[in-house]
């Protein structure tokens, strides 16, 4: 078995390339595993090298290391490839796919704790054609990942800090609602909307839970719709939905359903984020996927720890 390091040095607030190559190391003089580390070069290329280690043929264990959009391109290079499975080694700056396991998430630090650990299969979003592990946003959330960028070398703002400042400039300056028409399994909705977001796990947006009974195994998709409101409206609601209490929300606002497949259409260009990675289109669809992500994790660690 190939245990293979792919690495994004631009991840987080600083290069941990070198400490990421004497993991490996160690792992290899410890355990006599085959060991090897690569080292991302573009957007786009974790997936490359990802896909081209599973095609490859051979059992592979894959450990992404950056943060969730490292985690995004791995998963979508190895997704339906029974031979190869992956996990995570977080040096990004949200790492909301690991806040699923909970307290495990910092065993997920060491690749020690790593190597052995069991494999079980995880449900993944199919969103037009790409694959999304945690939640498929699309409106003013979407909006909000889209420009959260400018605000992430801000001092004194967090992961989290940089999200907030960024629902400020959204919401203050963009807008809340676009008219779109919605079919969740057939049933059509036109009108105005804030969000609609397919949840498989249950964090974004640096911590963000919108529905926390949500699962990442279970086969069950969970989809909160939001139709628009005022700013004010909004901000008053943001921090129950925020905190996964939906239900404390006006029935007439908010709705989630568990639909197998959700359709958007739009006039204006719709913007989409898949694990932090955002794109535009005039139609979004969103499903379970056909396949699974092969996933390892520590010993004892659970990826539905949070859900309630």
């Amino acid at each position: 078995m190939k245990h293979l390091f792919i690495i994004n040095p631009r991840a987080g607030k600083r290069d941990q390339t070198t400490r990421i190559y004497e993991m490996a190391a160690r792992l290899r003089d410890r355990h006599g595993l085959d060991c090897a580390c690569l080292v991302t070069d573009r957007p786009g290329g974790a997936a490359d090298l990802a896909r081209k280690a599973a095609a490859a043929g051979g059992e592979v264990r894959i450990y992404a290391c950056g943060g969730d959009g490292t985690i995004f391109e791995v998963a979508n290079g190895i997704a339906g490839f029974e031979n190869a499975a992956m996990t995570c080694i977080p040096v990004g700056t949200g790492n909301d796919f690991l806040k699923n396991f909970g307290a495990g998430m910092a065993m997920f630090a060491d690749a020690e704790n790593l190597w052995n650990g069991r494999v079980f299969p995880l449900d993944l979003i199919d969103c037009n054609g790409r694959y999304c592990t945690t939640i498929a946003c699309n409106g003013i959330d979407a909006r909000v990942a889209d420009s959260v960028h400018r605000y992430s070398g801000v001092p004194l703002l967090s992961g989290r800090g940089s999200y907030l400042a960024s629902v400020a400039a959204n919401v203050l300056f963009g807008g809340i609602g676009r008219r779109w028409t919605v079919e969740a399994d057939g049933e059509a909705l036109t009108g105005e909307f804030a969000l609609v977001s397919m949840c498989n796990g249950r964090y974004y947006g640096g911590g963000s839970m919108p529905v926390p009974e949500a699962r990442m195994d279970d086969g069950v998709l969970h989809t909160v719709l939001v139709r628009g409101v005022g700013r004010l409206e909004f901000a008053r609601l943001f921090s129950a939905y925020s905190a996964g209490e939906y239900r404390r929300l006006p029935p007439e606002l908010i709705r989630v359903v568990t639909a197998r497949t959700v359709r958007i259409r739009g006039e204006e260009e719709i913007v989409t984020c898949l694990d932090g990675e955002c794109f535009s289109s005039k139609e979004v669809v969103m499903s379970l996927a056909d396949r699974h992500l092969n996933f390892f994790a520590p010993k004892g660690c659970d990826p539905n720890a949070t859900a309630r």
